[in-house]
């Protein structure tokens, strides 16, 4: 199936807006694509009228363009003739939105809609889904915009069962910062599912990582999923629901899913390079850093602070997922030492970690980590920031940055999120260096390039 017109399209029909009710489902679609996004828009129902002076045409056939989309938020009866009214006026798929399918027991109709769009190659995002949504360019969800936090434009996709599992995910990325291209909740399922995703988004440009959030497969579903990701050039990062009886439960009435077995399946996919977060902080964190960083890296870890507590706990942590900390030779220590700032030189601590202490400007940073990217047995640099010490300052990760571009291996930071240490933040960001609000969350994007195995 062709799937650029569907999730790149230019004209949308939303079928089933309400002439009489304007908080219906498809009229919040339909007023969202109308004033916020670069898309032509038509109002669809039988009736023909009009809402708020624009015209609603009474059948596709009557709209003067050709329709890429069609967004369905009809009653799920209606759905299979809607469907073939959009085959027959050569649309170029659908978003079905409309629940009271599967998960409500209702296997029949939902088979019937699938049978109808599988003969005629036509594909189908849901239904009992909210569809898709691009930054700047779409937003298929049944929410009002103001209710939604909004990420930036960016490389991740996501790729999500549950619709309020990733409105909440897309908050979250907003608020670490971490950029989307797609965000696609499929809901039931019926016709396209996680495989036909993936293998759109792994030749989509502006996609760089792929995210799913898996509730369960079909039969010989997950080994198909698992062959079609091992050997995309592009990291694919799962949270999988349905671990216990009781979430295996959950999922099979949320979706009419079948979550299967779980430790299976995490061995399978941990065995051919596809990275499993354990929780969303784990998400956040793996698609973050692989959005800039999608490599490998191996286990030895390079840590500069100026905080001997900071650098302590960083060491636990990533002692903790496997990592090591080799030790600095002689001969650069001397090099670092020679290029501190006189009131640092002395009370400085070159070990691994390097601790610069409170007394550090950014140009001890810079030194420290411009000698120690010379030693070719560290894999990857992390770097404890902490803008309450007054001699660092908002361009220090602008500083540290020149010499990363010059460096093949990856630097990570810890900042903590805090409004009035946004420009820290970003003078690393901008830069290509990913930054965390935690200690943990840092040595976690480290993971995640460990775990990413590139086919």
């Amino acid at each position: 199936m062709d799937l650029d017109r569907l999730l790149k399209p230019k004209r949308v029909a939303i079928i089933g807006v309400s002439i009489s009710n304007d908080n219906h489902p498809a009229n919040v679609i339909f007023k969202k694509l109308q004033f916020r996004y670069p898309v032509e828009a038509y109002a669809v129902n039988n009736r023909g009228g009009e809402i708020h002076g624009v015209k609603v045409f009474d059948d596709l056939a009557a709209i003067p363009e050709p329709i890429d989309l069609a967004i369905v938020a009809v009653r799920a009866p209606y759905t299979p003739e809607i469907i073939e009214t959009c085959i027959r006026n050569n649309v170029g798929g659908a978003v079905v939105v409309s629940g009271g399918f599967a998960e409500t027991g209702n296997v029949e109709l939902q088979n019937r809609i699938a049978a109808i769009a599988r003969a005629a190659d036509f594909p189908i995002i849901g239904p009992n889904c909210l569809g898709f949504f691009s930054p700047g360019k779409i937003d298929t969800f049944i929410l009002p915009g103001e209710r939604m936090e909004i990420p930036k434009a960016g490389a991740v996709a996501i790729v999500s069962q549950s619709g309020a599992f990733l409105v909440d995910l897309l908050a979250k990325f907003s608020k670490h910062g971490i950029g989307v291209s797609q965000a696609i909740s499929i809901g039931n399922k019926a016709v396209l599912r996680e495989i036909d995703m993936l293998n759109y988004l792994k030749n989509d440009p502006e996609t760089q990582v792929i995210a799913f959030y898996i509730e369960g497969f079909g039969g010989n579903e997950g080994r198909a999923f698992v062959t079609a990701a091992k050997c995309i050039d592009k990291p694919v990062v799962v949270i999988k629901s349905g671990k216990s009886a009781e979430g295996r439960r959950a999922v099979s009435s949320h979706t009419a899913s079948i979550a299967g077995d779980y430790n299976v399946f995490s061995e399978v996919i941990a065995q051919h390079g596809i990275i499993e977060a354990q929780n969303e902080y784990e998400i956040l964190s793996y698609c973050k850093v692989l959005s800039t960083y999608p490599r490998n890296i191996r286990r030895n870890i390079g840590i500069i602070t100026i905080s001997g507590g900071h650098g302590a706990a960083a060491s636990d942590m990533c002692a903790s997922r496997g990592f090591t900390l080799p030790d600095i030779p002689d001969s650069v220590r001397r090099k670092i030492y020679a290029r501190l700032s006189p009131s640092v030189r002395d009370i400085a601590t070159i070990g691994n970690p390097i601790d610069l202490t409170a007394s550090a400007i950014d140009e001890d940073f810079v030194a420290a980590y411009d000698e120690m990217t010379r030693i070719e047995e560290f894999d990857a640099f992390l770097m404890l920031v902490l803008p309450y010490s007054t001699g660092v300052s908002i361009d220090i990760g602008a500083k540290v940055s020149n010499p990363s571009f010059k460096r093949v291996r990856p630097l990570v930071a810890y900042i903590p999120h805090l409004g009035k240490y946004q420009a820290f933040i970003e003078g690393f960001e901008l830069n290509g260096v990913p930054v965390s609000d935690s200690i943990e969350g840092a040595v976690m994007m480290l993971e995640g390039m460990r775990r990413y195995l590139r086919c």
